[in-house]
């Protein structure tokens, strides 16, 4: 592979437009994990893929992701890849390998191309020396919890039924205390039937400097929790039907907007400020850019993002592998140009809708509905739309007094 590669134009996508090179590499370190929470689309889900691939990506794996990453880096000219390493729980790869990973990445990238690294990890393996490893050779470490309370997380527990919560908690508090420089976030999934307000406080008493605040990975056919199947597709925005998810978001919106100062930042709603002024927002779940994200699995499978296996098994493959294939052969699958053509792949409701630059018609694979594909708005529509009208409104009462 050549570290001089002369950056090439993207291959065309369907519609004959060009691909947005990849820039963003979740690379499947560990396979496995530690914790089995009982809601858990990926290993509880209907894609069962995983269960065939091995636990932990072998270093010749890793090596040749290493390769694909810098090749597609030179041939692109990229300035900036974000480099994931995900699981399963990375960490029972060991943060030392998943330093030398990073390292080789960084070292095979051309230069003037910053490798900006993260680690999404329970926590409940963080230990003061891990954590120093990866502070070290420059990998921010992202954790995902249920909120910030042990009554919060009493389903992500252990093998054996323990809570995780004890564990998972310590290696949060160790990370805010003694690495803050590494300290990346926190990731929660929504679950409207907890107390917005004591749930954002409770994560703000671990110091995160950012929060993301996910929607659970539903669709029409297999709805998330509190929202019903659709008896018929949907005909337009809400479609009349309940918005639980919006009204949660709504409430810690205006918990966070209005504070004295920024306790955190919550990236679901600074996307959102941006897209209604007008701003480029990088999210899967708002608003149109081209989604850049592409995944490494443990046995080099080259795959779609992981959100889609909650649609059907096999739902994120593309039957490419890092051995015989580059990342450009991927930006040419059809499943990739979908999601990276737009407005040109949302259903008509979408195109027509006025908040269509903004919401962008959901998250890809909320779209989905086992008759017709993804080609439907967000089994969230009339959630993000609450989310959206509110968030706009209180921009315009905050902007009121520069007209007068």
């Amino acid at each position: 592979m050549s570290r001089k590669a002369t950056p090439q134009p993207p291959p065309r996508a369907d519609g004959g437009r060009p691909a947005v090179p990849f820039g963003q590499f979740v690379v499947k370190v560990h396979g496995r994990c530690n914790l089995a929470c009982r809601y858990c689309y990926l290993y509880e889900g209907p894609d069962h893929t995983w269960r065939a691939r091995p636990a932990a990506a072998a270093p010749a794996v890793l090596d040749r992701a290493a390769d694909r990453i810098a090749e597609h880096a030179a041939a692109h000219g990229l300035r900036d890849v974000a480099l994931v390493l995900h699981g399963g729980e990375p960490l029972l790869a060991g943060a030392g390998r998943l330093a030398a990973f990073a390292d080789r990445v960084r070292d095979l990238v051309p230069g003037g191309c910053a490798v900006h690294t993260t680690v999404q990890t329970n926590a409940t393996l963080l230990t003061d020396a891990r954590a120093a490893t990866l502070a070290r050779h420059g990998i921010r470490i992202g954790i995902s919890l249920d909120g910030g309370l042990a009554a919060h997380n009493t389903r992500r527990t252990d093998r054996a039924g323990r809570p995780s919560w004890p564990a998972a908690s310590r290696g949060a508090r160790l990370l805010a205390d003694r690495h803050p420089g590494a300290y990346a976030g926190i990731l929660t999934v929504v679950d409207p039937r907890t107390d917005p307000i004591e749930m954002y406080e409770s994560l703000l008493a671990l110091h995160p400097p950012a929060l993301d605040l996910l929607l659970p990975h539903g669709n029409w056919t297999n709805p998330p929790p509190g929202l019903p199947a659709a008896g018929a597709a949907p005909t337009g925005p809400g479609a009349g039907r309940p918005t639980p998810y919006g009204d949660w978001l709504t409430t810690v919106f205006d918990r966070w907007w209005p504070a004295a100062r920024r306790e955190t930042r919550v990236r679901l709603f600074e996307e959102c400020v941006a897209l209604l002024l007008g701003l480029p927002a990088a999210t899967e779940s708002l608003g149109l850019d081209p989604v850049n994200a592409i995944v490494v699995e443990t046995d080099g499978t080259i795959e779609q993002v992981d959100s889609l296996k909650s649609a059907y098994d096999t739902a994120a493959a593309t039957g490419l592998d890092i051995f015989r294939h580059t990342f450009d052969d991927a930006l040419r699958h059809p499943g990739v140009a979908a999601r990276q053509a737009g407005a040109d792949a949302l259903a008509a409701t979408c195109r027509a809708c006025p908040l269509l630059t903004v919401c962008g018609g959901g998250h890809y694979a909320h779209r989905y509905r086992a008759d017709n594909g993804f080609t439907n708005p967000s089994v969230y529509c009339a959630d993000l739309e609450r989310l959206v009208r509110h968030i706009a409104a209180r921009l315009s009462d905050a902007t009121a007094g520069a007209h007068r």
